[in-house]
């Protein structure tokens, strides 16, 4: 692999990873109801969903930008759950044991968010290389770094449960966007683009600091 091959492969392995960074919040929040030894299984089956999904994107990039309708339906369903938490669960526990259907019910949902989250990166990470296949091993790269990094997120949230507080906040937060995002699309594709509402990066990320800032240290306090 020379220089020049290896450094697009780290990039889009970077740019996947940063893009879909709020998605390893989104995992560790949807497998944690599930038994404990049900979890590293979901994430399994959820990185090869997402492995196959994000290949169809790659092929079908220029369909897959227009699913606006999959970012509106992903992020009304991240303000669900946030909206679900906070209203009937404020300290949810692991299921004790879970049925088939719900385990799959789960790793379904996982793949879908995931694809939601896919249509907001997948024009950027195209756009390093046409080389599809190099292009989906950077992907896949970032892929794995988002599933090992929700394993985490999980395990921080089993040692410091008033912190699930902040993580549903955040994935209330990510559902803003990926609403925004849906419906500047549709703007797009109207030709209306003065209807787009976008958030751009920086305030996007911004919040996101003060959101787990503040609410980590509040919640670090409260178990201290």
């Amino acid at each position: 692999m020379n220089p020049e091959t290896f450094l697009v492969l780290l990039s889009v392995a970077a740019l996947e990873a940063l893009l879909s960074g709020d998605n390893a919040l989104v995992l560790a929040v949807m497998v944690r109801p599930l038994p404990t030894h049900l979890r590293r299984k979901a994430l399994f089956y959820g990185v090869l969903g997402a492995y196959l999904l994000r290949g169809l994107a790659l092929l079908f990039a220029v369909y897959v930008i227009r699913l606006w309708w999959v970012q509106v339906l992903g992020g009304l369903y991240l303000l669900f759950l946030m909206l679900q938490h906070f209203r009937n669960h404020p300290e949810a526990k692991p299921l004790p044991e879970a049925t088939a259907r719900e385990f799959w019910r789960v790793v379904l949902l996982i793949n879908l968010v995931d694809l939601a989250f896919a249509v907001d990166s997948i024009l950027a990470v195209v756009a390093f290389s046409k080389d599809l296949l190099l292009v989906f091993l950077g992907v896949a790269l970032g892929i794995l770094f988002i599933r090992l990094a929700a394993g985490y997120v999980v395990a921080v949230m089993e040692r410091y449960p008033s912190l699930e507080k902040v993580a549903y906040a955040l994935v209330g937060w990510a559902g803003v966007k990926l609403l925004l995002e849906g419906s500047a699309t549709l703007a797009e594709l109207l030709h209306r683009p003065e209807l787009a509402w976008h958030l751009p990066k920086p305030a996007f990320w911004g919040v996101t600091f003060l959101i787990l800032l503040g609410g980590s240290l509040l919640a670090l306090r409260k178990h201290a």
